[in-house]
């Protein structure tokens, strides 16, 4: 086995997954803290017109990442999966195929979204004094579409090989590079041009670019076990089967993004309607927010990577092992999140609106009803993950389009003549309670077990003879039980 790889099926359980899932929180909290900078200098340095303008155009952004992240977490399962079966050379085939599919779909996205802009800001109610601003804004970040889709792609990949430090170092130089580049543009300092809101987006652009660069040049570098080289261009050749797998198990997979989007894209046009000072209070709440579900992101990136290198190894028990783990550290993660945000919301709200902002207020009432719910979802995002790693895609998809589309949406709509903004607010905890106990009850009862990625004539977890075993992890200790590090709380969070 390449030393580029990193075996997650020995070892104590829990503790190789908080190892796995540090980094991955560490890169979500770097790129939060980097929308929370970016969104200080145009809050409170431009107004509340350029934050309401970013609000709604971030969450296009979100949409159109969601479009196409459903490839890239089909191609980690697959890769996860033959790295877990030891089998290199299937990993690196799917590599080359889903490479040359998905990056080639983002340049058709960005290219059509660019020319699209203005009338996406529209359909979705942007106030007419924000709505010039989130052009400008929304379409130099269409520009870095291709960059920012290859980078979350390749880090993807690198998370299914078990590495999860690599994409994390990288992060924190595009994470640098655009905290140091964004008043610069902004503000015309030194050299550089005074573009206003567009700075913003056009600091995005260029950190990502690049960061993008110096990550393929590393992995060159280090001849990395998912580096195509000249030698291996052939496998830039889509393979069919893998490319219909991408497309069968990636596009619902895709569609559960795209859902939270949609979703977000709603509850930003119900809350536009409520005018200025409750959008902007709600954009300063979604930036504390995206702190709290960081460790649910990250624990379930880490569930859906882990199992699928113990589905291709078949060690079904660890499988289960990891769900019962990644429940509990969600809950003491997360948890430890909630509660200091909420004493200090006050301080860390008042960073994103300008001094004085009667918004404030708002923010604070809004955010002390609906934070709560990043707890539940974050059991969803667990055990979604680990029920994926087998190739069950619908189910998550129906869950969450239930809880979503089924309880949050028409909860919002149907109440507000009744409860009024506060029906926005509180849509959020009770569709998360909703997806909670749908996802246990489908793990605890469903057929997830039996699905698989691949068709069984291409025998994705077989054991090439020439291959070796892998070594053990670097944080593993093989002669430990893996259920040791899982306490007997969660041993069955289904049931």
């Amino acid at each position: 086995m390449a030393p580029t790889t990193h075996n997650l099926t020995e070892g104590p359980i829990g503790r190789n997954l908080l190892a796995f899932a540090l980094p991955i929180l560490a890169g979500n909290a770097a790129q939060s803290l980097n929308g929370s900078v970016n969104a200080v200098w145009v809050g409170r340095f431009l107004g509340e017109e350029a934050l309401t303008a970013t609000a709604n155009a971030n969450n296009i952004m979100f949409f159109l990442i969601g479009s196409v992240f459903g490839i890239g977490m089909a191609a980690t399962i697959l890769i996860a999966q033959a790295i877990g079966a030891r089998d290199v050379g299937q990993a690196r085939r799917v590599m080359g195929t889903s490479a040359t599919f998905f990056i080639g779909l983002s340049a058709v996205i960005a290219a059509l979204g660019w020319w699209l802009s203005r009338h996406l800001l529209a359909a979705m109610g942007t106030p007419a004094a924000s709505l010039h601003l989130a052009e400008d804004y929304l379409q130099v970040i269409f520009l870095a579409m291709p960059a920012l889709y290859a980078f979350a792609f390749l880090t993807a990949a690198l998370r299914g090989v078990g590495d999860a430090r690599t994409p994390f170092r990288f992060l924190l130089i595009a994470v640098v590079l655009d905290i140091v580049l964004n008043p610069l543009l902004i503000f015309g300092i030194g050299p550089f041009p005074k573009l206003g809101i567009a700075g913003s987006a056009w600091s995005t652009l260029v950190s990502q670019v690049v960061t993008l660069t110096a990550l393929l040049a590393y992995l060159r570098h280090k001849r990395h076990v998912l580096w195509l080289g000249r030698h291996e261009a052939h496998l830039f050749k889509i393979d069919l089967t893998i490319l219909r797998v991408l497309i069968v198990k990636g596009v619902p997979m895709g569609l559960q993004m795209v859902l939270i989007s949609l979703a977000m894209i709603a509850m930003m046009t119900m809350v536009n309607h409520h005018g200025t000072e409750t959008t902007a209070a709600y954009g300063a709440a979604l930036q504390l927010w995206t702190y709290v579900q960081m460790p649910a992101m990250a624990v379930g990136a880490a569930c859906s990577s882990m199992a699928a290198q113990n589905v291709g190894a078949h060690r079904w028990d660890r499988v289960a092992g990891t769900a019962r783990a990644g429940v509990l550290i969600n809950f003491l993660l997360t948890g430890a999140l909630i509660v200091p945000l909420i004493a200090l919301d006050r301080w860390t709200l008042s960073l994103f609106l300008p001094p004085g902002s009667d918004a404030l207020e708002v923010a604070r009432h809004l955010n002390h009803i609906s934070v709560w719910s990043f707890l539940f979802f974050g059991v969803t995002f667990v055990v979604s993950g680990v029920v994926r790693s087998t190739g069950a895609v619908i189910p998550p998809l129906l869950i969450l389009a239930l809880a979503l589309w089924g309880v949050r949406v028409p909860f919002a709509n149907l109440l507000q003549p009744h409860l009024g903004v506060d029906a926005i607010w509180w849509s959020f905890p009770v569709s998360a309670v909703c997806s909670m106990l749908m996802a246990l009850a489908y793990y605890r009862w469903g057929g997830w077990r039996r699905a698989r990625m691949l068709p069984p004539d291409r025998h994705e977890v077989a054991v090439p003879a020439e291959v070796p075993a892998p070594p053990p992890s670097p944080v593993a200790d093989p002669s430990a039980d893996p259920e040791d590090d899982v306490p007997q709380a969660v041993q069955e969070p289904a049931r």
